[in-house]
């Protein structure tokens, strides 16, 4: 006669090596390496701090609504 087998446990140990292969797969479609990724950083802290030293500033315009102030 056969092995008996219990179905539940059969039915986890397939869903959890489902599971196993998605992550497999989503590790190698979306995962980089450490050095791409302080790479990428390093590149948005630069535009970010480039943009600060070229941002104009702008003084506060008076608020046409604002009680006590005729025109």
């Amino acid at each position: 006669m056969g092995e008996i087998v219990n179905l539940n446990q059969y039915r986890k140990a397939l869903r959890h090596l489902k599971k196993e292969r998605q992550s497999t797969e989503n590790r190698v479609k979306f995962g980089r390496l450490k050095a791409e990724r302080e790479a990428l950083e390093r590149e948005k802290s630069g535009q970010a701090h480039h943009l600060d030293l070229v941002k104009i500033e702008n003084p506060p315009r008076p608020d046409p609504q604002a009680p006590g102030e005729s025109t």
